[in-house]
């Protein structure tokens, strides 16, 4: 039980961080992003819609299909940012609102595309993208131990993608020049412009790089979750990242505390019911148990919160 609440705990939060951390790359930047849940959504239906293109010529296990999935799903989700970025950026418009524009046209040009796209291209009536089931890898030797087998048994190969992409962000964002200078953006942007640099052209960059982790994000759920794309991508997953984001305080390691939490806690709900064979609809009541930790987590440590300190705030080069 303990390592199959592993497995699928990892499963569920490791998804979470990436999108999460694309959510810190925009605000740490100075750009509120709201906006997380919708662009998860988009990527995932590009990339569903790539998955089925291409599978219209190889085989559904197709590995290739799998992979280029993901591309499209990280370029969906850059291409979903730059509405963002247009209207927070160049034409300064409330960050808040535009993120809950974005999340509500998402939602509905989805849904719309992909029944539109299946009447008359695949065949089908269908207001989703059917996916194949996601390979799974084990680390035999490794998996027979207590504990660390759970970390090493039935992983998805997102999860591997993820990590990667968790230590290339920690990277950029504390130890590259450009982290540096998009980190200043979301402090003391006047700082920047007066050393030379675009503040514009750094957040554009960050809400995209957050767009892209989303879309990666919003694929990685589509494969473990339902194996397909279709509106109830949109289950949360998006406002989950932001609240484990704010409770890690802006930063990455913490952020990661904070998803491993409530992606552990979604787990031992689920088997929890299994385990005292309760009723299915008690299934539907065990989802809510991350976002009730999100609001007791709140409660207790939103007071040592620091967010950036011109997050939000409208910039134009030159001001003081």
């Amino acid at each position: 039980m303990i390592n199959q609440i592993i497995i699928d705990g990892l499963a569920f939060a490791l998804p979470l961080l990436v999108i999460a951390i694309g959510g810190i790359f925009s605000e740490r930047s100075g750009v509120i992003n709201l906006a997380l849940e919708g662009l998860l959504g988009f990527g995932a239906f590009t990339g569903g819609l790539c998955f089925t293109i291409i599978t219209q010529f190889l085989p559904m296990d197709s590995l290739v299909a799998f992979y280029a999935s993901f591309l499209a799903a990280a370029c969906g989700g850059v291409l979903f940012s730059l509405i963002h970025a247009l209207l927070c950026i160049r034409l300064n418009a409330n960050q808040v609102i535009s993120g809950v524009v974005i999340n509500i046209a998402a939602v509905a040009l989805t849904g719309f595309l992909t029944v539109q796209l299946n009447q008359s291209f695949f065949s089908g009536t269908s207001n989703k993208f059917f996916l194949a089931t996601a390979p799974r890898l084990t680390i035999t030797p490794l998996s027979q131990i207590p504990l660390i087998g759970g970390f090493v048994t039935s992983v998805y190969p997102f999860e591997l993608i993820a990590v990667g992409l968790v230590a290339i962000c920690w990277f950029v964002l504390y130890r590259s020049r450009f982290g540096l200078h998009l980190r200043a953006c979301g402090d003391n942007p006047q700082a920047v412009d007066a050393a030379g640099l675009s503040v514009a052209k750094t957040r554009l960059a960050a809400v995209m790089i957050s767009g892209g982790l989303a879309g990666i994000g919003g694929m990685c759920f589509a494969y473990s979750i339902s194996a397909n794309v279709s509106p109830a991508i949109y289950f949360g997953a998006g406002f989950l990242a932001i609240a484990a984001m704010i409770f890690g305080n802006w930063k990455i390691i913490t952020t990661l505390i904070a998803c491993l939490i409530f992606g552990f806690a979604r787990a031992a709900s689920f088997q929890l019911v299994l385990l005292l064979e309760m009723d299915s609809s008690i299934f539907d009541l065990a989802m809510i148990v991350p976002y009730v930790l999100v609001l007791l987590l709140l409660v207790f440590f939103s007071k040592n919160n620091r967010a950036p300190r011109a997050l939000g705030s409208k910039y134009e080069k030159g001001q003081s």
